[in-house]
């Protein structure tokens, strides 16, 4: 495939995130680099006691059963997020999984966010900051509120909503029977430098190789990593294998059904093939995983104007300029807003 047709871009959030090369209006693929995400499949300081340790953003989606594109929009939209710093990382600690079991119950139990939240900050205040005595602890939704009581005594009530009843020490018993079955720590810290070795190489089309050995070197220690199947997907469609890419991004969904990612490079190749129709459902099943996507957003508006639904689209450029107000792509959607206005 000639240069013209090579934009894989670096995914990027935090404090002074940009995308690199500035695109063209047909858009462009996301690697998945958790390097510019969350570190998420960084191997934690290991500790063979589930309360003590921590958790990657990896290890908390499988579980919860929650995708890691919503723990991502959690932390970027200050809801939940990773409360530990290890160097240049960040993890959960139990006292973080407390908070996401109950917000994830409250959810499916029809709260709203809001009291969600208020609930989430209650909580933070509440829980032992101790080890031990969160094994002991019960979290109650009874009516409008939610208790946290141990064996003799009742904590400060939450706001909260419906049915929710789950000891604490029950997500440790989680912990042991979902991740301990996990490669064993060596080998997933392994995993990761070889992945992190094909992010290095895949930028130079001469290492091409190279960074394929790396990232199938990688699944080989750690078959759950599914990022690596994102940007294998990368490699090939920068060899102009779109077949193989499109393989290799529905791998990584087998692995991680909702991996926003891989959504949104199937939805790029269907709009760049022709196939807007389809394009839209994958581009908005990535915003389902990760509403706060800006770039899904842009292609989305992208397909439905193709489709000839100019409204569709010029909602997608507004939610697109809210989350990106500046640079070369902020400039394309609002001369597509202005071209729909006239």
């Amino acid at each position: 495939m000639n240069e013209e047709n090579d934009n894989v871009i670096h995914i990027r959030f935090g404090d002074g995130a940009s995308k690199i090369d500035p695109p063209r209006e047909s858009e462009q693929l996301l690697r998945d680099d958790p390097i510019e995400t969350l570190d998420d499949e960084a191997p934690p300081p290991s500790s063979g006691d589930p309360i003590a340790s921590l958790y990657t953003m990896s290890e908390v989606s499988r579980l919860f059963d929650i995708s890691i594109g919503r723990l991502r929009y959690w932390d970027r939209a200050g809801f939940i997020s990773p409360s530990v710093i290890r160097g240049a990382r960040r993890y959960y600690n139990f006292q973080d999984l407390v908070g996401i079991r109950t917000a994830k119950g409250l959810i499916d139990a029809g709260a709203r966010l809001s009291q969600v939240k208020r609930s989430l900050e209650v909580l933070r205040t509440t829980l032992p900051k101790v080890i031990r005595p969160l094994n002991e602890l019960r979290i109650i939704a009874d009516g409008p509120s939610v208790l946290i009581r141990d064996r003799g005594s009742k904590y400060e009530p939450l706001t909260g909503q419906l049915h929710l009843d789950f000891e604490v020490s029950g997500i440790a018993d989680e912990v042991v029977k979902r991740l301990r079955d996990a490669p064993f720590p060596a080998d997933r810290a392994s995993a990761y430098e070889y992945y992190l070795e094909g992010c290095r190489l895949d930028e130079d089309e001469a290492s091409f190789d190279r960074a394929e050995a790396a990232y199938r070197k990688a699944i080989e220690l750690d078959p759950s990593l599914a990022n690596a199947y994102t940007n294998l997907g990368n490699l090939e469609y920068r060899r102009g294998n779109i077949d193989a890419a499109r393989r290799e991004y529905e791998r990584a969904l087998s692995i991680d059904s909702e991996q926003p990612e891989a959504f949104y490079n199937l939805g790029f190749l269907a709009l760049e093939h022709g196939d807007p129709e389809s394009a839209v459902d994958l581009f908005r099943q990535a915003l389902a995983s990760d509403p706060g996507f800006s770039d899904a957003h842009f292609n989305l508006a992208l397909a439905y104007e193709e489709l000839g639904r100019i409204e569709d689209a010029r909602a997608h450029w507004h939610e697109y300029l809210s989350l990106e107000p500046t640079g070369a792509w902020a400039e394309i959607a609002r001369r597509h807003l202005g071209a729909a206005g006239s």
